[in-house]
């Protein structure tokens, strides 16, 4: 069976996945890019939005792994657009007509929508569905390829919490922010279920991996 994975989510020391005070203006609130300045810096990140240079190494070499072996995505309400996105009928997420993607996505709703397809061959499937069914239905479309459990933090919570979640990558980031959405709130005893290895970077983020214990 195709795994569920979690790809270089970042938070801060104090555990936040995102700011307070979310809008269109400011996708991660108060947080700003803060928690993505390390991945902005890489090649890679810096290519995403048409940009040359930025570093190697061990930062780029994880983001480069983002699309290998991938085949869906589930994501949240509040990744794929602000608050109060889904009164606006022509809001097609955050990435332009060309989204990172490159595969179906399951956005988790409340308000679901007709489906988006979109350049690049990333479609927006708008479901409102437990992270079993969502997952289910991902990987159908994922064809025997991983499914990435893309965030927000609330989102990765429920996975994590429901016990679906195969391998984590989480980047913690040398910031302290205060409030916002934290990752790890009522998980105690995550511990008990993974295996657990950490890298230091030269920009400063630790790379935590979780890989779930065979039971």
């Amino acid at each position: 069976m195709s795994l569920a994975r979690v790809q270089h989510f970042s938070i801060s020391l104090d555990g936040f996945g995102t700011g307070e005070g979310l809008s269109v203006e400011a996708p991660f609130g108060h947080a700003g890019e803060k928690l993505h300045e390390w991945m902005l810096a890489t090649r890679w990140g810096r290519s995403l939005f048409g940009r040359t240079g930025g570093t190697r190494g061990l930062d780029d070499t994880f983001l480069r792994l983002f699309e290998s072996g991938i085949g869906a995505e589930i994501m949240g309400a509040g990744k794929f657009g602000p608050p109060g996105w889904h009164e606006d009928p022509q809001w097609r997420g955050w990435w332009g007509a060309n989204p990172p993607f490159h595969t179906p996505v399951y956005v988790l709703t409340h308000h679901p929508r007709p489906s988006i397809e979109m350049e690049g061959g990333t479609s927006f499937h708008f479901i409102d569905a437990s992270p079993a069914d969502a997952l289910e239905a991902a990987r159908k479309a994922a064809a025997g390829q991983d499914v990435r459990i893309g965030g927000g933090p609330s989102i990765i919570r429920d996975f994590i919490a429901a016990g679906l979640i195969d391998h984590m990558h989480i980047v913690v980031v040398p910031i302290l922010l205060g409030r916002g959405v934290r990752l790890w709130d009522k998980l105690e005893g995550l511990e008990n279920a993974f295996e657990i290895e950490a890298t230091t970077s030269p920009s400063g983020v630790i790379h935590l991996m979780f890989s779930r214990r065979d039971t």
